[in-house]
């Protein structure tokens, strides 16, 4: 009856339809034939019939509007084409979207069957996201939408995941073919059971999966959100520049991409896809494994500490996947006595269905402690959970899917038997022991001398084995751009192209014609400065080539403009990321060690082993950038100074730099030297340790900077007390210690009592002695007004720091 109901006054209606062709609505007096289509209001999708590829048969589908080449994005029909051009979609009288073959069809093709209330109407839209909705007249509520129910492709703004309170779970499933755009083999969803993951499935085998939740935020072309309640768990992304056409898909071959449109290709692009290497395919190694591969032709499987391959001759052939095994078989007093617990560092972590998470607060100690009383808990990982601090996650079956990658990696707590316990304990005590016999000359007491020599030795033997700190460049070409190149791609210096505004001028993204993202620093045509410093930055940086290092790519001088043209880099500067209270969370101890790591390198690199001796004078956190996957790269160096031949210091009337980073001796005197920039780094690494400003109150009486804030705490034997808070115990107490003496050392008020770059690396990279530090300078602060200003003595001005080159912004 019901069906009676619905299609009985379908041929009578039929002859009040007008037909609509290119409105962005359709209302219940309207119909949509072959020929008509709905169009967004900013033209952005359309909606109507199509056939895909070589096929004749048609389906009612959404596309690109203005996309040259046809690039649909969802379908209704899918597994029920239309044969012929005879097909119609309207909103019937009951107010549902229905899709007919033919006028002579009894049964829909499709409908969104949904009920109604009586009395009242729909009519569907097409938005410029892409969505069709069905939204009742009366009330204007939506009733349907076409994002609840995906195909193959997810836009900016729809939802993958489960809705719990309307009962529904929104996935990807690939077209059958390039020809086909029914339900294929490959879906994309989210595995809602432990701690979430992302995975791309073959049938019901996954294939390749995203780490556990919580999943960093992309800091990229896309910025993305995940929500976990009780009424929701869903990913989304968005899209911040509007000038982007940027679509998720399942392809039908099994690929996950992220694909991008660029008008200037006339194509879309890949921006990202998986499965690609080999370790990106789900349990390649098998169980209680991990998977590196540092080329294509190694087998990078390994077992986890206390396990053994499983299958010694299969695993000796290279085939992995068969997993291990535990070395000794488990007994009765394996989870009573003696067992433990191994660090697995820099890792994806293990698909995490079987996972739970045992508490939002716990601390590594309490974390373990939980693991250890369960028997059936095989790991657990501490996890930094934005605006949750930290959680404690426990693994209760076999750990498998585990990677290394640094990017995006964890550390992993595996539970081993006392043997393996005290065999790992015995292999880093011999191995730090001889670190220990290397560098230590016995019962000499450790001096300057002794410290800069074994650097120097060091630091040969690594440069000899190619190490990325001995990189140079014989020859650099700077590449010429002209002005019409660099403003098309800045769409004319477009105020939504910039990313900051500095001393000397402003920072622009642009995206030049081959698809190449790069940061445009335009100086200003009244800043009587800038010529210098524009000169000076081109001849410094053409000269240096390293990995610390913010690559400079080209320039322009036409018509009176000065502009330098850098690669871009999507993650702002260190400071975005280190004052902020949110995304500071995202710097665990691990992350912040390798960045002042990665700052030291780049330093020595520019005293040492560039070409020529470079002293930066205005290091501070918002000229370091970080790129991808957070390496820092120097920049800003305008106010460089270059030394030739052996010559290590000068003097300057003209101070130029940023007050809480200048040493007192260039404040004062204008004296400068390679122990300047140490200074600053100085301050850079207490300021990543503890999370906060040099130049702000830490103690109203008396006023202190953070270097006298944190020597009162040394002194007092309380130093950890100023490590970030947000890091919880989430670091090495040795390693920190270690990083605020050091830092210490690098702010003695005598240049002299400072140690060289070339020392601070050593330090941070081996296990040795450090000196103790004497009393530093500035300790005090007189006035909290502009804190961080830069410096120009000579000129007799000063400006507001805020934004330079570092400045970079991925909005």
């Amino acid at each position: 009856m019901e069906a009676e109901k619905l299609f009985l006054p379908f041929s009578l209606l039929m002859l009040h339809f007008s037909s609509c062709t290119s409105l962005d609505s359709l209302k219940t007096n309207q119909t949509i034939k072959e020929g008509d289509v709905l169009i967004s209001k900013g033209n952005n999708f359309a909606l109507g019939f199509f056939s895909p590829g070589s096929s004749s048969n048609r389906y009612l589908g959404i596309w690109y509007h203005k996309v040259p080449e046809q690039t649909v994005v969802w379908v209704a029909n899918r597994n029920d084409p239309i044969i012929g051009s005879s097909g119609f979609l309207f909103v019937d009288q009951y107010g549902n979207l229905v899709l007919y073959g033919n006028d002579d069809q009894k049964l829909p093709v499709w409908s969104t069957n949904v009920s109604v209330e009586e009395n009242d109407t729909c009519a569907a839209q097409l938005l410029d996201s892409g969505n069709l909705i069905l939204v009742r007249k009366r009330s204007r509520k939506t009733v349907w939408q076409s994002f609840d129910y995906p195909t193959n492709i997810l836009l900016p703004g729809m939802k993958l995941g489960l809705d719990r309170k309307l009962g529904i779970d929104r996935f990807l499933t690939s077209w059958r073919s390039a020809d086909d755009p029914g339900i294929g083999d490959f879906s994309l969803m989210i595995n809602p059971n432990g701690s979430p993951q992302i995975i791309v499935y073959n049938g019901t085998e996954p294939i390749s999966r995203s780490p556990p939740w919580p999943w960093r935020s992309q800091m990229g072309l896309y910025e993305s959100t995940f929500v976990n309640d009780p009424d929701e768990i869903y990913w989304v992304y968005t899209v911040p520049d509007d000038s982007y056409l940027l679509r998720i898909i399942v392809d039908h071959s099994g690929l996950l991409k992220v694909l991008t449109w660029r008008e200037s290709d006339g194509q879309w692009k890949d921006y990202w896809k998986a499965p690609v290497f080999q370790c990106d395919y789900y349990g390649l190694c098998g169980a209680y494994s991990t998977c590196e591969l540092a080329n294509l032709n190694e087998f990078g499987c390994a077992c986890l500490p206390g396990f053994e391959p499983k299958y010694p001759l299969e695993w000796s052939a290279r085939d992995g996947s068969g997993g291990c095994v535990r070395k000794r078989l488990q007994t009765s007093s394996f989870c009573q006595h003696g067992e433990g617990f191994v660090k697995v560092e820099n890792v994806v972590l293990p698909e995490s269905s079987a996972a739970a998470w045992v508490d939002m607060s716990k601390s590594r100690a309490a974390c373990e402690v939980e693991c250890k009383r369960n028997c059936s808990c095989s790991a657990y990982a501490i996890i930094g959970i934005p605006g949750k601090n930290y959680g404690c996650l426990n693994w209760y079956k076999e750990l498998v899917d585990i990677r290394y990658d640094r990017s995006n990696s964890y550390d992993l707590y595996v539970r081993v038997d006392a043997y393996e316990l005290d065999d790992t304990k015995r292999k880093s005590n011999d191995s730090r022991e001889k670190t220990m016999q290397a560098v230590l000359a016995p019962s000499i007491a450790l001096s300057w001398f002794l410290i800069s020599l074994f650097a120097y030795l060091w630091f040969k033997k690594r440069a000899k084995k190619g190490s990325e700190l001995q990189v140079n460049s014989t020859s650099t070409e700077l590449e010429y751009f002209k002005l019409s190149t660099v403003t098309a791609a800045t769409n004319n210096f477009s105020p939504a192209n910039k990313l900051g505004q500095g001393g000397f001028g402003s920072v622009y993204k642009g995206l030049l014609a081959n698809g190449k993202e790069v940061a445009i620093k335009r100086l200003s045509r009244s800043s009587g400065q800038g010529t210098e410093e524009f000169k000076n930055e081109v001849m410094v940086i053409a000269m240096l080539q390293h990995r610390n290092l913010v690559k400079l790519l080209g320039y322009c001088t036409q018509d009176g403009e000065q502009m330098l043209i850098y690669e871009y880099l999507p993650n702002k500067s260190l400071d975005s990321f280190l004052f902020d209270e949110s995304r500071r969370l995202l710097l665990d101890w691990r992350k912040r060690f390798d960045i002042i790591v990665g700052i030291a390198r780049g330093i020595l690199y520019l005293h040492q082993d560039s070409r020529l001796r470079i002293i930066h004078r205005d290091l501070k956190c918002s000229n370091i950038l970080l790129d991808a996957d957070m390496n820092p790269k120097i920049s800003d160096f305008g106010m460089a100074k270059i030394f030739e031949g052996n010559r290590t210091e000068d003097r300057t009337r003209r101070v130029v730099g940023t007050y809480g980073y200048m040493p007192p001796e260039y404040v004062v005197f204008g004296n400068f030297s390679a122990k300047s920039d140490v200074f600053s780094f100085g301050v850079m690494l207490l300021e990543i340790a503890s999370g906060k400003k040099n130049n702000r109150f830490y103690q109203q009486n008396p006023p202190l900077t953070l270097i006298g804030y944190v020597w009162e705490l040394w002194r007092e034997d309380k130093a950890l007390e100023i490590v970030d808070p947000s890091l919880t115990e989430l670091y090495d107490p040795r390693d920190a210690l270690k990083c605020i003496q050091i830092g210490l050392l690098c702010v003695q008020e005598d240049a002299t009592d400072r140690p060289s770059m070339l020392a601070v690396v050593f330090m941070l990279s081996n296990e040795t002695e450090i000196p103790s530090p004497k009393q530093p300078a500035f300790l005090f602060r007189k006035s909290d007004n502009n804190p961080d200003i830069a410096l120009d003595v000579e000129d007799g001005q000063c400006s507001l720091n805020e934004v330079t080159i570092t400045e970079i912004a991925c909005r």
